[in-house]
């Protein structure tokens, strides 16, 4: 059985704390982020009385940036 370790307690803190810094500034300049929701691929469907929006190829990017940034902090 693992043990309860407090290092590995607190670095998992720091790192969601990081994490939670920068969704927040990413959110809070979410606007001035050139082509942030807006890149090809991304579904966009208007009708007279129905609007949807969902960013398959922003979510795509964000996704393998974010795996990228999460594997260089855990690499051993």
């Amino acid at each position: 059985m693992s043990q309860f370790s407090l290092h590995s307690l607190g670095r998992f803190l720091i790192i969601f704390g990081g994490l939670i810094i920068v969704l927040g500034i990413v959110l809070s300049l979410g606007g001035k982020i050139p082509y942030l929701g807006n890149l090809p691929g991304d579904i966009h469907i208007k009708r007279e009385t129905f609007s949807f929006h969902f960013p398959v190829v922003t979510c795509i990017i964000l996704s393998i940036i974010l795996t990228v940034i999460i594997n260089l902090i855990y690499r051993r």
